[in-house]
């Protein structure tokens, strides 16, 4: 069973949902994954927005989730752990540089563009180049920030927009970029079982 955790900023709004809604739609396909929330900058103990709440009773979703905040205990727990934002994951991976290879952003894990997939890589590569260069002392060559800037150009967002403090309309246009994602990550996970 794969235990994937969300991670988003104060776990009331964006990461509880995506976690009830994997639990749900996971259920519904036979996926088995145990799915928990925590964010970066959350109080313990605070109840999810009305809103978040609302959207999910409007998926037959009913759980009363509390903010947690993201604690090492839940870091070494999950196989997978899916931020809501590039911001997020940036956090997650400076806290925690052990659990890097396992921190994604929810969008970018789920992304399934062979030419999206072949850019993350490449500019990967490219910042790992940049960062080994800086601590020698280097610079990155005309050509290799060129093809930085270009990469950069060109891809996509993978944050999910942050409804708080924002009308319900806010929270059903988050939720519904978390439940497409979430389809394609349920997708994903499904070929990796069964190869």
């Amino acid at each position: 069973m794969k235990h994937i955790l969300f991670v988003c900023t104060g776990n009331t709004c964006r990461s509880p949902m995506a976690e009830a809604l994997l639990r749900k739609m996971a259920m519904e396909r036979g996926v088995e994954v145990e799915a928990r929330s925590a964010g970066v900058a959350a109080m313990d103990g605070m109840s999810m927005s009305r809103h978040a709440e609302a959207v999910l009773r409007d998926h037959d979703i009913d759980d009363r989730l509390m903010s947690k905040s993201l604690q090492a205990e839940a870091v070494n727990w999950s196989d997978l752990i899916l931020t809501l934002t590039g911001g997020h994951k940036q956090h997650v991976i400076r806290s925690f540089p052990q659990a890097a290879d396992k921190v994604f952003t929810l969008k970018e894990y789920a992304e399934n563009d062979t030419d999206v997939l072949n850019d993350m890589a490449e500019l990967d590569s490219l910042y790992a180049t940049w960062e080994v260069k800086r601590s020698l002392g280097q610079h990155l060559s005309d050509e290799e920030r060129e093809r930085l800037i270009e990469i950069q150009q060109r891809m996509p967002s993978f944050d999910i927009s942050d409804p708080f403090g924002g009308s319900r309309e806010d929270y059903d246009l988050a939720a519904a970029e978390i439940r497409t994602a979430i389809e394609r990550l349920l997708d994903k996970l499904e070929s990796l079982h069964s190869s």
